[in-house]
């Protein structure tokens, strides 16, 4: 190929001939680029990038200055002389459907741009390979020429806005053209790429090359390149200002190679003396302190102001200092929904993930991968966590999940397993575990978020044990299985030649041969007698089955209805030949089915595997919280999701890699366009709140929000607080332990006290901590350590709650603050069998107006900030509801008070005795005759039936061998133990106050606890 000289190329070649050129934008996206754009970006001279819109692109020239340079400003006088002479800078408002955004640009870089579209024309000429061939047929209206650049008149006298005009219509021609419009040069030049107009980034901000410095990242014990000039290098890149964040890109491959979320310390410096050089910007804020490199002083402020500009007016939110210091502002009229137990929350976060359309982001402090989101599992795998999670990286939705790398020698949690078994399932699931060098801080935040629309935040992790509802079952060793007419069918069905067609319909694992020739559901067991009624879930298992095309013999839904209610029976078709489909359900499969205290999690590679007897030791239940908030909320959500990650891909090498993609925050500003909205929320004002520090966020101060609303809400509450925590460890003595969340407490009381209104605080939490250890001879030191800080709080030591209520109101105390734990029984093999119920909670509750849940312990390691790391929201009502306090009408709040009901009627029985009246939580008849009537009533009821620990009758190691020695009724006389349990109501039980209380309960000296610091205790 010979070369050619761009100069002896004629001005007749500039013409576009017919057939010579594609005029088809083959980049047209349509009316809006979608979000996940933001996942293929390519290179910026690739013709497949995709940056403009169907919509046509236009130019306005606002005003022409006088470009200034630098030595002109010395010289004012000559300035003004050859003021003629000096070139223009032109202001130009650019405009694509809802984009608006302006560029300067002097007369140079018209011709420049001249030259290169020029340059570009002649070069699609030359067929370089076969392949590059692009000519093809033009539209008959396209433009068939190159527009001209005009030239500057002769004619002195010649206006400035005929110049200004001609100018402007030179640029629209331009940009009416695709050859042009899309070639780089001429993006370049109109400050636009790839994610200049995605509708979910919100407004344009400004753009362009800049050179950017390595270094300033906040990573702690790392200390980044760039604090010298030795250390650092330039690189050029493409900026990006969004409305909440800004980035930098790669040119040669269009990778996000940087972002910066905008936050309180956010600034712009360009002093030259602290720059230590000229024309240079700094970006701070609390991840990192960015600088930049201009071409010239004129360009350095330009690009400081405007930067300055758009994101105090568009990301004002973000600039400030919060309610409770935290970085998320309040946000009003926010869909949000409580839930009480694993049940209702993993149904509706399996409906949730089905409907992701962009992203998923899930941080977990144990993630299970093969959990069942929804029970009795009569659907196969069709919502199996991992299931789900494929199918939807299947269907494009990219997959984010953060796990928390935890100790191996201290936690059987075997991430490193989860983590393998979720990414080999599609390369759309990303997944990163973290931290590597942090031994004693954990990330124990609980997160699901959808499309940046949806997120639930509370105490449930997905993983085993979680998934609970307000049965709170003991026992579990039943199966479903095919009748036998069914099971014979199956089997003839098995040995009939192949017809060709594959068996998809057990693909999902529906059914499995059981090696004999037979297809059966799990396996063959039956269930025991469960205490408590047969409860039909919101969506039958009729409903189930004929999603999967399994008819019923049954004509109405009432013959159904009265068949579920008189045992187990299940008819169903799901052979399609006719037959019944019997037997009880599992709901706890494998591993799922557990009681930690008795035995922790081993083989977790083997899922479906029994690690305890089913047969002989009951399960723990499980109590939990959480919640679900949409629009600007869950974009909050979100945002602390993407700032870990962003920081984790920063801080260890292994995620640096392109296939680990930087995260972007989608916009506030369209927050409100809800795609997917969980069923019955109730709006209320919703804030967002977290414990984060430098290592698990890059943030150069930490956060204790959730600590600081704690301490407020106690505060500022009226009438009553209620409590359900997993730890209750406080009462600050700024040496072991440093939240006030309990002296908050002690000091509302006592505030009550002396101005003799009525005032009741309800605390429950587990009756043991949860650590693997036999309670019967006493724990193990990890249970024991626990229950020492724990008891502390309580009524041990001079600041405890009680000690310090004691000092001003003596035994009236009682009336004030309540301590409680949960308690069940049940039958199995056909003994009676009793066990606490592990209380996993993280929720206040005050007035019936204001609610917190979330992932935060009441401990130092959740409150502190500096600890581990921690996401909560706190709901404040809008709406309200009749209601009664204290005997006097009441406006409470709508999301509080049913939150409220709905636990108190779990725990004290009310569902199964409506008798039991819990609408007012501060009248002396429900505190006294109904919660602590009840309270005792049941723990009395327990002792004597089972003996069972914890127990205030054992206050040293000395009492446990005498106290377990004396066998309960539920051995010398089972039938009266019957008669006895019958008295229960609800779960609630008496805190056992004086367990162990003469008994030293820090881990003695040389055991492996006592080498552990004390704050990881407390």
């Amino acid at each position: 190929m010979t070369d050619i000289a761009l100069d002896n190329l004629e001005l007749q070649e500039l013409r576009i001939q017919d057939g010579e050129y594609d005029g088809t934008d083959t980049t047209d996206t349509g009316d809006c680029l979608p979000f996940s754009s933001v996942y293929n970006t390519v290179g910026f001279k690739e013709r497949e990038a995709k940056v403009f819109l169907s919509c046509p692109i236009t130019a306005k020239i606002l005003e022409v200055e006088r470009h200034t340079s630098r030595h002109n400003r010395s010289f004012p006088t000559r300035q003004r002389s050859e003021s003629k002479s000096v070139p223009a800078l032109y202001r130009i408002e650019m405009k694509h459907g809802e984009f608006m955004w302006t560029v300067k640009r002097k007369e140079k870089h018209f011709t420049d741009l001249h030259r290169d579209l020029r340059t570009h024309k002649a070069l699609m000429k030359i067929p370089l390979t076969r392949s590059y061939s692009v000519r093809r047929t033009l539209p008959p209206n396209e433009e068939r020429h190159m527009p001209s650049l005009p030239k500057g008149e002769e004619n002195k006298q010649t206006r400035a806005e005929s110049r200004k005009k001609q100018i402007e219509d030179y640029l629209n021609e331009l940009l009416r053209m695709p050859l042009y419009r899309n070639y780089h040069a001429m993006m370049e030049f109109i400050d636009a790429s790839q994610l200049s107009f995605i509708h979910d980034l919100g407004p344009k901000g400004l753009e362009g090359f800049v050179l950017k410095r390595s270094g300033g990242h906040r990573i702690p014990g790392f200390k980044c390149c760039g604090g010298s000039k030795i250390c650092y290098r330039w690189s050029r890149r493409w900026l990006v200002v969004k409305d909440s964040f800004l980035l930098y890109m790669e040119t040669d491959s269009g990778a996000i190679s940087f972002v910066m979320l905008f936050d309180k310390e956010f600034n712009i410096k360009m002093d030259p003396r602290e720059m230590k050089t000229k024309h240079r910007i700094r970006v701070n804020s609390l991840s990192r302190s960015l600088v930049l490199k201009c071409s010239s002083y004129r360009h350095a402020c330009w690009w400081g102001q405007a930067i300055d500009d758009f994101v105090k007016k568009h990301s004002s939110a973000f600039l400030k200092d919060h309610r409770f210091g935290s970085f998320a502002r309040e946000e009003k009229d926010i869909p949000a929904k409580w839930y009480v137990n694993g049940k209702t929350y993993m149904e509706d976060v399996a409906d949730a993930l089905e409907a992701a359309k962009e992203e998923i982001f899930i941080t977990d402090w144990w993630l299970s991968p093969e959990i069942f989101l929804k029970r009795p599992v009569v659907e196969g795998n069709q919502w199996r966590l991992d299931c789900i999670l494929k199918r939807k990286a299947q269907q494009g939705v990219r997959v984010f999940v953060m796990l928390y790398k935890e100790m191996s020698w201290a936690l059987g949690l075997n991430s490193g397993y989860s983590k393998r078994t979720l990414r080999k399932l599609h390369q759309n699931i990303k997944v990163m575990r973290d931290p590597d060098h942090v031994y004693l801080w954990a990330h124990h935040e609980k997160i699901v978020v959808i499309d940046q629309s949806v997120a639930f935040v509370g105490g449930i992790d997905l993983a085993y044990g979680r998934w609970d509802d307000r049965e709170h079952r003991l026992t579990d060793v039943g199966s479903m299985m095919l009748s036998h007419l069914e099971q014979a069918q199956a089997a003839a069905s098995l040995s009939a030649p192949a017809n060709g067609s594959s068996s998809e319909g057990n693909a999902g694992g529906f059914t499995h041969t059981d090696g004999k020739g037979i297809n059966t559901l799990l396996d063959m067991m039956d269930q025991p007698k469960i205490k408590g009624k047969k409860k039909r879930t919101g969506l039958s298992i009729r409903k189930r089955l004929e999603k999967h095309s399994i008819t019923f013999r049954h004509d109405s839904d009432s013959d159904l209805e009265e068949e579920e209610e008189k045992g187990p029976k299940v008819c169903g078709d799901p052979t399609g030949m006719g037959g019944e489909l019997y037997g009880n359900t599992r709901f706890w499969h494998g591993k799922d089915y557990c009681n930690f205290v008795h035995k922790d999690w081993i083989q977790l590679d083997k899922p479906f595997d029994d690690f305890i007897d089913r047969y002989t030791t009951p399960r723990m239940p499980w109590h939990d919280i959480a919640s679900v908030v949409h629009g600007s909320a869950a974009r909050d959500v979100a945002r602390h999701f993407i700032q870990r990650w962003n920081f984790t891909k920063r801080a260890k090498r292994k995620y640096r890699a392109p296939s680990y993609p930087y995260l972007l925050p989608k916009s506030h500003t369209t927050a409100q366009e809800q795609r997917y909205q969980v069923p019955n929320c109730i709006n209320s004002k919703v804030q967002i709140l977290r414990s984060a520090a430098d290592w698990s966020a890059g943030i150069k101060y930490h956060e204790e929000s959730i600590h600081n609303a704690y301490v407020h809400v106690i505060e500022n509450s009226e009438h009553f607080i209620y409590i359900e925590n997993q730890f209750f460890i406080s009462c600050a003595d700024n040496i072991h332990i440093f939240n006030k969340i309990g002296d908050a407490i002690a000091e509302r009381i006592i505030k009550a006290y002396k101005e003799g209104k009525r005032y009741h605080v309800y605390v429950v939490t587990p009756l043991l901590p949860g650590f693997e250890g036999d309670i019967n001879t006493g724990g193990g030191s990890a249970i024991q350590a626990v229950m020492h800080f724990n008891y502390r709080t309580m009524n041990r030591g001079e600041r405890s709650i009680i000690s310090q209520l004691r000092k001003e109101m003596g035994d009236h105390w009682i009336n004030y603050f309540s301590i409680c734990g949960l308690r069940t029984h049940a039958e199995l093999e056909g003994r009676l069998v009793t066990e606490l119920i592990y209380v996993h909670s993280k929720m206040l509750i005050a007035d019936d107006n204001t609610v917190i849940i979330g992932s935060a312990n009441i401990n130092d390691r959740s409150m502190l900030g500096m600890r581990d790391s921690e996401v909560a929201v706190i709901v404040e009502d809008s709406e309200t509801v009749a209601s009664v306090m204290d005997g006097q009408p009441y406006q409470a709040g709508k999301f509080a008070l049913s939150l409220r009901l709905d636990c108190f009627k779990t725990i004290l029985g009310a569902y199964a005795d409506p008798t039991i009246d819990v609408s007012d939580p501060v009248s002396e008849k429900f505190y006294k005759d109904v919660w602590m009537a009840t309270c005792g009533r049941n723990a009395t009821i327990y002792q004597k039936v089972f003996r069972c620990l914890p127990s205030s009758d054992v206050l040293s190691m000395t009492h446990l061998e005498g106290y377990l020695a004396k066998p309960g009724l539920d051995k010398e006389d089972p039938t009266r133990a019957h008669e006895e349990l019958k008295k229960i109501r609800g779960f609630l039980v008496q805190f056992p106050m004086q367990f162990l209380c003469e008994q030293n309960l820090l881990p003695p000296i040389g055991s492996k606890e006592a080498i552990v610091p004390t704050e990881v205790w407390t």
